[in-house]
């Protein structure tokens, strides 16, 4: 009976050593692709003890030399096939570090093995595609989880705090978001991210879909996740010699019953910036970076009493993208509908995006029904 006994513990620690099965153990994480730049920050994160990366797929040895290089992991640890990977590995749980395009690919092989999904930003290229993607989730009872910078700003949270739970500058009225920069070449991308991140098809889009998106998101998050009654949008190519598939311009105008919203997605800012503006009845917040808030509540014509906010890094999970999928997938924490990371948001974010798309196309106000 001793032997047995012996021989069942023995089992079930090698069950845990092989498919991560003691939530107090690392998330065993595959990271599919290297494409995309973000990429850094899960290497970056793995230290804090969360995750443990335990394959990656990239087809492109030489670029995965250069990560290996820079981040000091083995080779060994790369596959060419994402199949192979998944079946040899079996991790928890896959990241998306490679085109918008493939975000699709990525979960029609994780979802049926029952791994969980988180990719960058935004969920896909098109509704078409997202629509795939969240049927597959719900059939096979993953989390699907896409990630964004500002969600991890301690500002976003303080002005939704502010705006939503303590009602400080009343109603909200109007909600402008502005994020970007001089433009991928301008700033120095890798050619590898270059040669998708302004492709129409891999990218799904220019600038409105590559900074449009972190407005849209955050709007949905405010707005309790209601679509907008209509969505208006410009397109511009500015840049034609170093964009020259797509718009580096974008403005997108979504009217609500009682409020507005303007998301300026550009790449042709002089200064990068991700930071908005929330007005109320009574007051109003700007959120200009990660750290520096401001709150101005009315007084009189144009004057108002401000308290300026400098405000520190939020509490783990909530600072971290995998350390919060991690959380997430040992029930540790629940998303509510409509988080920033949720499903649920960032099927309404691929909804607006393509209509801001067909609304800068046909010069037209597109309603959504």
């Amino acid at each position: 009976m001793r032997e047995k006994i012996v021989f069942l513990i023995s089992l079930l620690l090698l069950n845990t050593i092989l498919y991560g099965q003691n939530t107090d153990q690392a998330l065993r994480v595959g990271v599919i692709g290297l494409t995309h730049t973000h990429v850094h920050w899960i290497f970056g994160s793995e230290p804090r003890g969360d995750i443990e990366i335990v394959g990656i797929v990239e087809p492109n040895k030489e670029l995965a030399q250069r990560y290996a290089d820079e981040h000091n992991f083995s080779m060994d640890l790369v596959y060419t096939s994402l199949d192979e990977m998944l079946d040899k590995v079996k991790p928890e749980a896959v990241t998306a570090f490679g085109t918008i395009y493939e975000h699709l690919q990525v979960v029609e092989a994780a979802a049926p093995r029952g791994i969980h999904v988180m990719v960058e930003k935004p969920l896909a290229v098109s509704m078409n595609h997202a629509t795939k993607m969240k049927a597959l989730a719900e059939e096979y009872k993953i989390h699907l989880l896409t990630n964004y910078e500002t969600t991890w700003y301690p500002t976003t949270h303080k002005a939704y705090e502010i705006v939503k739970n303590k009602n400080k500058i009343g109603a909200i009225r109007k909600i402008m978001v502005h994020d970007g920069h001089k433009g991928p070449k301008k700033i120095g991308v890798n050619e590898e991210f270059l040669d998708w991140l302004t492709d129409p098809i891999q990218n799904g889009g220019g600038a409105e879909v590559d900074f449009g998106c972190y407005g849209v998101n955050i709007l949905s998050w405010f707005m309790d996740g209601k679509r907008p009654n209509s969505v208006t949008a410009i397109s511009q190519q500015l840049q034609p010699e170093n964009n020259p598939k797509v718009n580096d311009e974008s403005i997108i105008l979504l009217q609500y019953d009682d409020a507005v919203a303007v998301i300026q997605g550009s790449w042709n800012w002089p200064i990068g910036r991700k930071d908005m503006e929330i007005y109320g009845t009574v007051g109003a917040v700007y959120a200009d970076n990660r750290h520096d808030l401001r709150l101005r509540i009315s007084e009189g014509y144009d004057g108002y009493q401000e308290e300026v906010m400098k405000l520190e890094e939020r509490k783990a999970p909530y600072d971290d993208p995998f350390s919060l999928l991690a959380a997430v997938i040992r029930e540790e924490i629940t998303l509510n509908e409509f988080d920033l990371n949720s499903l649920e948001n960032n099927m309404l974010v691929v909804e607006i995006l393509d209509a801001a798309k067909k609304s800068a196309e046909t010069k037209k106000t597109i309603f959504l029904k």
